[in-house]
């Protein structure tokens, strides 16, 4: 029986000897992911140092491609640029749900920083804005960049904004059903100008196969 126990606890400290010793995943200090989009390529800057959960599902987003094919569907001139839900809707309601919890406002919303959209605290999912103007006031409604545009700012500002807010708006506003119930299909029909997302893709540091 003595030399059962002792195995036994042989074999748990083997374990945590193990496991402390198993290597764990860095996050990257900083990424860039670059966007295709119909009005050209832009290139953002995500620092997890600024907002953790929110670089992280930034990069979840991008390397499980859901970004791609969507549309810019909220372009307001003078405040914001707005993606991020699904141009397939099956895809948009699976991750709609998905929330992240608040990462701490520690940069400021001036122009090119961009951040998650949410509409109370800790319910971030996929939805992101950029800011096309000085919008620190949005600092202290508790909205944390999660990066910044470092090229391409002049594509960002050429976005097609002739539909403002009436081609689904933000999450606030609670107009944006008809594009989770249908997708680009609805978007491509009701506002054919909308710019388009082809692609977004990590480029730096380059993503491990």
């Amino acid at each position: 029986m003595r030399l059962s126990l002792l195995f036994l606890l042989s074999l748990v400290s083997a374990h945590y000897a193990v496991t402390a010793a198993a290597p764990v995943a860095a996050v990257p200090s900083v990424f860039q992911v670059r966007i295709e989009t119909s009005a050209g390529a832009f290139v953002i800057e995500a620092h997890p140092d600024w907002a953790p959960n929110g670089a992280d599902r930034l990069q979840e987003l991008a390397r499980s491609g859901y970004f791609d094919d969507s549309r810019f569907f909220r372009v307001v001139p003078g405040f914001i640029a707005q993606f991020g839900i699904a141009g397939d809707p099956k895809v948009a309601a699976v991750w709609r749900s998905r929330t992240i919890p608040d990462d701490p406002v520690k940069q400021s919303n001036t122009r090119g920083f961009l951040g998650f959209a949410m509409t109370g605290p800790d319910t971030r999912s996929t939805q992101i804005y950029i800011n096309l103007a000085d919008n620190s006031r949005l600092d202290a409604q508790g909205f944390a960049p999660i990066g910044r545009v470092v090229e391409g700012m002049d594509v960002v500002d050429r976005l097609y904004s002739g539909y403002g807010e009436t081609s689904g708006g933000g999450m606030r506003a609670g107009k944006q059903q008809k594009m989770f119930e249908e997708g680009n299909a609805w978007l491509d029909r009701e506002f054919p100008k909308l710019d388009k997302l082809l692609q977004a893709k990590i480029v730096s540091p380059k993503p491990e196969p």
